[in-house]
This record gives structure tokens, sequence and C-alpha cells, in this order.
């Protein structure tokens, strides 16, 4: 039988054990039973009760003194029958029991009256609940006993009274047998309707048949065992070997169907402590260490689930939070007392069953302990206990208390000692996975040299405080003479300048203050609820603290600094001036403060000042975008924007996939435009569907004019956040797609995950309709949004695109490529094809293939290519081959 003792999944057992064993549907310790079961269970306790009356009345009993030794017998038979179950789970939370009982039972209809069997099958039944102190559903399961002998009993008679001596005695006894598991089963069934728990007719049906299946094996090898035994010279020996045999091959089917609950537990704990690592990875990372934010719910429920799969009263699991201070402890099962709840694990104070080296499972029992193990076993008011360290390569992450067995009469066994100790390992090392996830990204959103944020870190915090409040500034802060430090005495110098200006920097603006390094000398700072006034303080303070000298190799050098900044709401003129912005078509997010604020910091340097504020008259970059946007339309009609293609390959065969089609403006007045420049200005006027259009019509037609010639190659588009959020935007592309007789698989769209996670409610809709649609969608610059690893499985999504920046970087710098192969080992896990931009040196290309990257994109292949340059790329380039599908397939060539 399984452990019931307190809350648990729901369980029911509708097996051919003596009774059904129903636990109440996950309820936690101070819940109150369903109360509906409770009025099923008087009324199936009344029903049997009357049940019992009528078949004593019927059949009544001849006192003998021989049926109290019969009764004791036959109730030691049902006890060890009990004892021998093996529980097998099924799918929807509910698990039966294989048995012997029918055995005791068949003897019992043969041998003894309905009073006496009953008696011992309530005794060996419901003692057999009480010791192991499961006293919630006794009154269930008693009326179930109580059935079940009735029900055995009166079938049996009837059987025999129909067939008028006409049969064997034994067909009647077979009969009544099976009517046992058949009422208990029935029972259990409406029980489990009652319960509220969801079972198909089909597993109902499919249950009830194995049921009965081994009713029949087991009261028929209890017929025969009885005919041999009664009626066969000797017969006794040749019965008990019989039975010793069909005892192995149940208990060696019972260790098979323990090793698969055991794995069943093992995958719900890892994949408990896969979410739990998921969730964690999509907060912002702010420290090194993940693990001191625990999701409590989590880890409850991982404790829940090993106390079930042990049969435990308590499981505690005390976790270290972020490597230092006291442990978290989360129990399931009895109360644990509350001084138990933090416990120091080493020194002298430490208790005595944390005191651990190494990291096996070690088995405590209070009977064989020395006194201190003894006393801390009935400090937590325990018998035995099993306690695993959980260990990483260099430290203590926690510990996994198992307290007293419930589901035998014995302790925990070496089956028990082996769960718990692959369960420790599987979350040590899970623990241990996300410590390095943590690293990994902090490492992504810092700066290696002075620990502060870099430039993706401080928009990434810096664009959760400008939601929050919008009072507030920042700070663009350049530190001079770096150049020259480095020039005389090299980078190490000019490197040890610049952490001691950020020491600077932080101690006078505090450890709440987004501060970051975002090259060089150049810092930024974001500070919040202030006015202009007070920030123009707060940056004169800190040019005069990092104009304070700095020891440089037995020298003094004095460093000059300069400071301009911004705000989202006013706009500083000058020292203690304010103007309003009244540009509203701008939106000012990090990188347009970050801007403004270079733009006031180059202003106050020409000036000779250290300290200036914006100003509306600076921004002549503003204007050159107002004059672009005013422009933009008639540039398209004139032919001055035109799409380039940069090729995209596969790796490792380099076959030629397909192209992204990439905007380029060559203006008359400014020449040519970087798409940085003008395509977030015309974003903000609202003319991005212009653009969109303009792209999607132009990658269409050059893709239909490439299938004309039985060439299959896709074209990627980057979509705007402005497309996402229009309901309308899959009916525009659909309708492209069928002007231009392109198949949809043969359209990429591209979309930034900075994008989506800015509305995802609006935005999740309109990228499922596209994905019905066929359309592949590919998440661009992956792995620099501060939501990706949490929204990414809910996004219908077929590609990532690892941002440039990390590629770039990963033949000089470890943490960029532990970045690309983590990206890429996610992608692959979810199913998604992996994309690599910014391909540019050979040694990427090959450590990208040797990753299992799917496909490479950068100017190692190609820069971006005008139409005309691109058909002659393609022609010096790659070599044709026929392909599966009829069409002609382009090769790379080395």
């Amino acid at each position: 039988m399984p452990d019931q003792s307190g809350a648990s999944n729901t369980e029911v057992l509708p097996a051919v054990v003596p009774a059904p064993a129903l636990p109440v549907p996950h309820l936690t310790e101070d819940q109150l039973p369903n109360r509906r079961f409770v009025v099923f269970s008087m009324t199936v306790l009344i029903f049997g009760l009357i049940a019992a009356a009528l078949v004593s009345w019927w059949q009544p009993m001849e006192p003998r003194a021989e049926w109290i030794w019969v009764g004791i017998l036959l109730a030691i038979g049902f006890l060890v029958a009990e004892q021998l179950a093996v529980n097998i789970d099924v799918r929807g939370g509910v698990s039966w029991t294989i048995s012997f009982t029918e055995i005791p039972l068949v003897i019992g209809l043969f041998v003894a009256p309905f009073q006496v069997v009953l008696a011992a099958h309530l005794a060996a039944g419901v003692g057999t609940y009480l010791a192991r102190r499961v006293q919630d559903r006794i009154v269930y399961n008693t009326g179930v006993f109580i059935i079940e002998i009735a029900s055995a009993f009166s079938v049996a008679a009837l059987l025999n009274t129909t067939l008028g001596g006409l049969g064997p005695q034994w067909l009647g006894v077979l009969a009544g047998a099976l009517a046992a598991p058949a009422s208990s089963t029935l029972l259990a069934l409406v029980a489990v309707h009652i319960l509220g728990r969801r079972m198909r007719v089909g597993a109902a049906i499919r249950l009830v048949s194995r049921i009965l299946v081994l009713g029949v094996v087991n009261a028929s090898v209890g017929v025969v065992g009885y005919q041999v035994a009664a009626h066969i010279e000797a017969g006794w020996p040749l019965v008990l070997i019989a039975l010793g045999g069909l005892s192995a091959l149940y208990l060696a089917y019972s260790g098979l169907v323990r090793e698969q609950r055991d794995l069943e537990a093992l995958s719900e704990v890892s994949l408990i402590v896969a979410r739990a690592g998921h969730r964690a990875a999509a907060r912002p990372a702010t420290g090194l260490d993940d693990t001191a934010d625990i999701d409590i719910d989590e880890w409850q429920g991982i404790a829940h689930r090993i106390k079930d799969q042990l049969g435990a009263a308590r499981v505690v699991i005390r976790l270290q939070l972020g490597g230092h201070g006291p442990m978290r402890a989360f129990v399931s099962g009895e109360p644990l007392p509350a001084e138990l709840y933090t416990l120091e694990v080493s020194g002298v104070k430490a208790d005595p069953l944390l005191r651990l080296p190494g990291s096996h499972v070690r088995h405590f029992r209070r009977s064989d302990s020395v006194p201190e193990i003894r006393q801390s076993l009935m400090r937590r008011g325990v018998d035995e206990a099993l306690v695993v360290p959980l260990r990483s390569a260099n430290h203590l992450l926690g510990f996994v208390e198992v307290h007293d067995k419930l589901s035998r009469w014995r302790g925990f066994g070496q089956a028990d000692l082996r769960m718990i100790g692959t369960t420790a390992s599987h979350l040590a090392t899970a623990i241990d996975n996300r410590r390095l996830l943590a690293t990994l990204r902090h490492d992504a959103y810092h700066d290696p040299l002075t620990g502060l944020l870099n430039r993706p870190g401080f928009r990434q915090a810096a664009g959760e405080r400008l939601r929050v409040d919008p009072r507030s500034v920042v700070l663009r802060i350049d530190l001079d003479v770096l150049s020259t430090i480095s020039d005389a005495l090299g980078y190490a110098w000019s490197d040890r300048m610049v952490i001691t200006a950020g020491r600077r920097l932080r101690d006078v603006l505090g450890t709440d203050v987004p501060l970051a390094r975002l090259e060089s000398g150049a810092f930024a700072a974001l500070i919040t609820d202030v006015s202009l006034e007070e920030a123009h303080a707060v940056a004169e303070r800190l040019c005069t603290e990092l104009s304070a000298p700095y020891p440089v190799d037995r020298l003094t050098v004095e460093a000059g600094s300069v400071i301009g900044y911004s705000s989202p709401s006013t706009i500083a003129g000058g020292h203690g001036g304010a103007e309003i912005d009244t540009n509203p078509t701008v939106a000012l997010d990090v990188d347009t403060l970050l801007q403004r604020a270079d733009v006031a910091l180059r202003a106050a340097r020409s000036s000779g000042e250290k300290v200036r504020g914006y100003l509306p008259s600076m921004g002549q970059i503003f204007l050159r975008r107002f004059q672009l946007v005013s422009q933009f339309r008639a540039a398209l009609e004139t032919g001055e924007v035109k799409v380039h293609y940069q090729p995209k390959v596969a790796l490792p065969s380099r076959q030629l996939l397909g192209v992204e089609a990439l905007v380029r403006w060559k203006h008359p007045e400014f020449g040519p435009l970087d798409p940085d420049e003008f395509v977030p200005a015309i974003e903000a006027a609202g003319l991005v569907d212009a653009l969109t259009d303009f792209m999607l019509d132009q990658a269409l037609v050059r893709v239909r004019k490439w299938m004309d010639r039985g060439l299959w190659l896709s074209a990627a588009v980057n979509i705007s956040v402005r497309s996402l959020a229009e309901a309308s935007f899959p009916d525009r592309v659909a309708e492209r797609l069928e002007r231009h007789r392109v198949p949809a698989e043969l359209l990429t769209l591209e979309l930034t995950e900075s994008g989506v996670m800015a509305d995802p409610q609006r935005a999740l809709p309109v990228l499922r309709r596209l994905h019905t649609l066929g359309v592949v969608l590919a998440v661009d610059d992956f792995g620099t949004g501060y939501s990706s690893l949490a929204y990414l499985r809910q996004l219908p999504v077929d590609e990532v695109k690892i941002d440039k920046s990390f590629v770039l970087g990963m033949g000089s710098d470890l943490g960029d490529l532990a970045v690309v192969r983590s990206i890429v080992e996610l992608g692959h896990s979810l199913s998604l094809t992996v994309v690599a931009e910014g391909v540019e040196e050979d040694i990427a290309r090959d450590q990208l293939a040797a990753m299992g990257c799917d496909v490479a994109q950068g100017y190692l292949i190609s820069r971006p290519l005008s139409e005309n340059r691109l058909e002659a790329w393609l022609q010096a380039r790659t070599t044709q081959a026929p392909g599966l599908r009829n069409e002609t397939v382009l090769t790379l060539s080395s």
C-alpha cells in the first residue's frame, strides 16, 4: 500500500486489496477533508453494516472454539497479503495495488463462516491503517472491508444455491472471491468522481479489467492451493512451494515497479527545478548568485514529491541562500519544531545530523545511534532519518532530510537510500547549473573590469526605473587623460584608473543607483526622484570627486572629467534653468537619453564647462532626424531607398539557404545613411508601415524571380514592434504572399525580443496568426533582451538569431563563447533553428559548426549586396546542384 499519511498527491487505490484506500486530493496540512467524500464514506459504512447484518441473519454462525484459531490464522494471512502489495501509478493521479488478498479470502470461504472472515479482515485491514497512522480514511475503508466480505459470501452462497449441487463447490468460492475486488473497485471509481478527479471511461474499463484478471489469478491460486492441500496426500508442501514462487514473482515485479516510480519521481523533480531555473533566468541579472532568489512553491512541491515517493512522515529541504547566512528550510508532512528551521551546519554548535563530510546518504536510527545523534533525532520527534548533503564541486548547497517511514512495517530500505541519493545528486546539479547560468548572465550584463553594468545591463536596469519614476536624470560621465596614460604606461595603469574612478562614482551615488561603464573612460548613471537642480549638484560633486589625484606608478595623475545629463520630462537649460521638451514624437527611452546626455557632454567639453544639461538647441541631430522623416516617403518613390541582401548559409554544409533583406538610403544631401540613424526616427514618426510594406514587396519580388529560375531561397525581413501591435498585419502579409505567388515558408520575419516584450499581450496573437499562416518567425538579437528566457517557450517562433555582439567576441572572450554555446543548446532544446549573425572569421564559423549552430551570416560570407552585385556574387561564389524537389541548390564555394 502506498503512503497515505497527511497530504499527498491524489491517489485512489481501487485494487484487489481488502479495501481501496482513498487519500483526499492534495490537501495541505491545515485543510479540512472533502465534505462530499466524508458523506460518501459514512454512506458506505452504513450500507456495509446493513449488508453485514443481513448476511449474518442469512448465514448464521454455529459457535465453535476452533473459530478463534481459524480467525487468527486468517487475520495473519490477510496481514501478510497486504504487506506484499505492489503499488502501481496510473496516469491522472490514480494508483492501484496488486496483492494476494484473494488467497486468504478463498480459504476463508472454504473453511470459516462469514462472521469469522469479516472479523479477521477488519482486524488486519484496520490494524494496518492504524499502525501506519492513516486515520482520515478509516471510515471509508472499514465500510469497504465489510462490503467486500459480504458480497463474497453472498455471491458464493447464491451461486451454490442456484446450481443445487450440480457443480463443484469451488465454483461458488471462485465467484465470491471475484465479487470482492469488483465491489471495491466500483466504489473506488465512484470515490474518484466524488473527489473531483477526472478518469476517462476507457481508462476505467482497462483498470477494472486488469483488476479482475489479477483477481482471477489470485483466486485460482487460492482454490487450487486449498484443493491440493485438502484432498491430496502431502499436498501442503506443494502449496507452499507454489506460493513461494508466486511471492518471489510478485516481489520481483514490485522491484521493477518501484524503479519505474523512482524514475518518474526523479523526472518530475528535475522538471520542477528546471521550471524554477527558467523563471529565475527571466528575472534581471543583478548579482552573481541567483540561488538566493528561491521560489517557495517550487521547492515546497519538490519536498512534497519526495515525501510521497518515499512514504515518509516528513521531508525537510534546507538550502543555503546566496552561499552565506542561515539555511532556508522547506518542510512537507508533519510540522517541524520552530527551533529546527534554522540550524548551524558548521562549528561547535552545528547540528549532529548535519555535520556530514562527503555527499553520500546517512541512515540514522534512534535505537542504535550515539547519544548526540539520538538527541538530535529526539529533537525532531522521529525514530529514524535519512540525511544527504547537497554539494557542488566547491561548497555546501544544502541538505535533504527524510523522517520516519510510514508505508512499511520496516524502516527505510536500500531502495529508499538509492532513491534519495540520486534525487539529491539531481538537485545539487540543478542548483549548481542555476549558479552557472546566473554567472553567465551576470557576465553578459556587467563590465568585467569594474564589475559595473555594461551598456545592455544599464539599458535594462535604467529602463525599469524610467518606467516607474519619470523624475529621473541620466548622467554621461567621461574621464579624461586615459589615452595619455595608456600611451605612456600601458593599458594596465589606465585600467586601474578606470577601476578607481568607478569606485569613487559608486561611493558618491550609493549602491542603489544604476551605474555603468560604457567603454574606456565613459560611464553612465541614472539618478531618480530628483529635480534638475539637484541632478546638476550631484554632477558637480562627481566631478569634484573624480578630479582627486590618482596614484599611478609612483606618480600622481590628475584626471579631469566632463558630465552631460538629460531628463525624460524636462531639458536642463544651463545651471538652474529648465525648458520643457516640446517634441512628443520622440520616445525618450534609455538610449535616447544617453544620446542627449552625450550631446550635452560634447557641448560642455567644447565650451570648457565641467557639467552641462541638454538643451533643444543642442539637438541638431534631432533636426536632421526630422528632415529624414519628412523626406522618407519621397525617397521611397524616387528610388533613393533600396534593398541590399546579405546571404545566409547552413553549417557545416555551406548550402545557401536565403538572404536577409536590409534597407539602405543614399540621401542626396547627407550621403549614405546608417539604418540605425533613420529607422528609429521613422518608427517614432509612425512611418514604419510604409517601410515594412516596401521591404516585403521588394523581398518577395526577389524570391519570386529566384523561384522562376528553380532556386528555392528564402528572404528575411525585419519587422517593427509597431507591426506586432497591429491586428491587420498578418492579413497584409498574406495578401502580399498571394500577390507575388510565394510560399509562406520562403518568408522569414525577424523580430527583436525587446519588441515582443514591450507589449506581449498584443504581440502574441499577431505572432500566432503569422505562425499559422506558415511564415517563419525568428527572434533577432537574441541574448540582449531582459525577458527572453522566460517568454521564449511561449513565443511561436522557429528561429533564434544570436546577437552579433556575442559572436564577434567568441574568439577572444570565453564569456561570449559560453553565452553562445548556451543559446545554441537552449534553442535546440526548444527545437528551434539557431542562426549566428556577425560571423567575420573562420575560427568563429568553425566554433559555431562544432557547437551545432545551424546557420551563419556575416562578413565572412558576404557583406550586404545590392541586387545586381548579389547576382554576380551568386555566380562567382556558389556552385549549383540538383535538389530533392527538382530545385537548384546553391552551395558556397570554398
